[in-house]
C-alpha cells in the first residue's frame, strides 16, 4: 500500500535528524583529530629528532626482517636514549645520486656499468622515488638533475664518456668545479661532497649514493674527511662499488672507501671487472635499501652546538649486526 502524506512527512523529519546528527559527530570528529594532532605538529617543527636508517644482519650477512623496537637500545655518546618511532619500512621514498667514475681508469668498465646500472635503476626506483646521475673525472658533471624517470636516468648514465664525464657541461648545476688545469685527475671525494652538500642535503627522508670507482682520488680540492662529514651533514648513506679492470689498473682508494661507507651506513663491495659481480653488488644495495628499519629520538643533550655525536644501535641479539652511520652532527635543521 502507498505511504500516506503524513507517514512521509515523519520519514522526512528523521532523516533529517539523522542527518543532522552524523554532520555533528563528523566535525567533532575532525575538531578532536586537529587536536590530537596539533602537539605532533608542534614537535616536528620544535624539536630536533634523529632518524637513523638501518640494516640488521646476522653472521653470514643475511637481512633480518621483522624486529621490534623492543629489540633495540640506542646510545648516543655512550647514553641511553628514548627511541620515539620505529618501523620495519621498505617503501619509504628514496632519493639516490648514482655517481660513476670517468677517468681513464674505467674505460674497460664504463660500458658493463652502463648496462648493469640502468637493470639496477629499473629495479630499485618507485614512482615516488628521485635520483641523479653525476660523473667525475677531471670535472664534476651534472648529468642528471632529480627526476623519478629512469629513461632520463638510463639516458644520462648511457652518455658518460671517458674523460669527459657526460654530455652536459661540466660542474654541479651546469657551472665548472675547481679542478687541475690538465686531464689527469679523478675528483672523487669532490664528487662526494658535491653530491652531498648541493643536492642531497636539500631533500629529505632516505637518502642514499652509489659510487662506481676504482676508489682512487687524485686532485680533488676536498679530503676523504670532508666528503665524509658532508655526506654525514646531508644524512646519506654511501655505497661503493669498487670496480676496475684489474689487468690494466688497481684501485688504492680501498681503505678511504671504507671508511666512506661504514662511517655513513654503506658498504664497500668489491666487483673488479665482473658483470655478474657487478649485477649481484647492484641486487645486493637494491635488497638493503627495500629493507631498511627506521627508528627516530630526540637527543637528551639537545645542544645544537655542530659539535659530532657517536651513534650506536644495541641490538638484544648479540649474534645481529647493525649497519647504520656511526653518528651526526647536531647543527639546526632546515625548515
Amino acid at each position: 500500500m502507498p505511504k500516506s502524506r503524513a507517514s512521509l512527512a515523519v520519514s522526512s523529519v528523521l532523516l533529517i535528524l539523522m542527518a543532522g546528527v552524523v554532520a555533528a559527530y563528523s566535525q567533532s570528529l575532525q575538531s578532536t583529530t586537529q587536536n590530537d594532532q596539533e602537539p605532533i605538529d608542534t614537535l616536528k617543527v620544535s624539536v630536533n629528532v634523529v632518524q637513523l636508517f638501518f640494516n640488521v644482519k646476522d653472521k653470514k650477512g643475511g637481512l633480518i626482517p621483522n624486529l621490534t623496537k623492543d629489540q633495540f637500545q640506542v646510545l648516543e655518546d655512550g647514553k641511553p636514549q628514548t627511541i620515539k618511532y620505529f618501523a620495519a619500512e621498505s617503501n619509504l621514498p628514496l632519493t639516490l645520486g648514482i655517481l660513476i667514475d670517468t677517468s681513464p681508469s674505467q674505460r674497460q668498465v664504463l660500458e658493463m656499468e652502463k648496462e648493469v646500472g640502468g637493470q639496477f635503476l629499473d629495479q630499485v626506483l618507485r614512482e615516488k622515488d628521485l635520483a641523479f646521475v653525476l660523473g667525475f673525472d677531471v670535472d664534476v658533471d651534472l648529468l642528471q638533475d632529480f627526476t623519478s624517470s629512469t629513461k632520463l636516468l638510463k639516458k644520462a648514465m648511457n652518455g658518460t664518456r671517458i674523460g669527459g664525464g657526460g654530455s652536459m657541461s661540466p660542474g654541479m648545476g651546469g657551472g665548472p668545479v675547481p679542478t687541475l688545469s690538465q686531464a689527469c685527475c679523478t675528483m672523487l671525494y669532490d664528487a662526494v661532497y658535491l653530491a652531498s652538500h648541493d643536492q642531497l642535503a636539500q631533500q629529505v627522508g632516505r637518502k642514499a649514493m652509489i659510487l662506481l670507482t676504482d676508489g682512487e682520488d687524485e686532485g680533488s680540492k676536498v679530503k676523504v674527511q670532508d666528503a665524509i662529514e658532508a655526506a654525514q651533514k646531508s644524512d646519506s648513506i654511501c655505497y661503493v662499488l669498487l670496480i676496475a679492470d684489474r689487468g690494466s689498473w688497481q684501485g688504492f682508494g680501498g681503505g678511504e672507501m671504507n671508511k666512506l661507507a661504514k662511517e655513513t651506513g654503506g658498504r664497500v663491495i668489491d666487483v673488479g671487472n665482473k658483470f655478474e659481480k657487478l649485477k649481484e653488488g647492484f641486487s645486493q644495495i637494491a635488497n638493503e635499501l627495500r629493507s631498511q628499519y627506521n627508528l627516530g629520538y630526540v637527543p637528551s643533550n639537545d645542544k645544537q652546538d655542530g659539535t659530532f655525536r657517536k651513534i650506536q644501535i644495541q641490538p638484544n641479539n648479540k649474534d645481529y649486526k647493525i649497519q647504520a652511520r656511526s653518528g651526526y652532527y647536531a647543527v639546526a635543521r632546515r625548515d
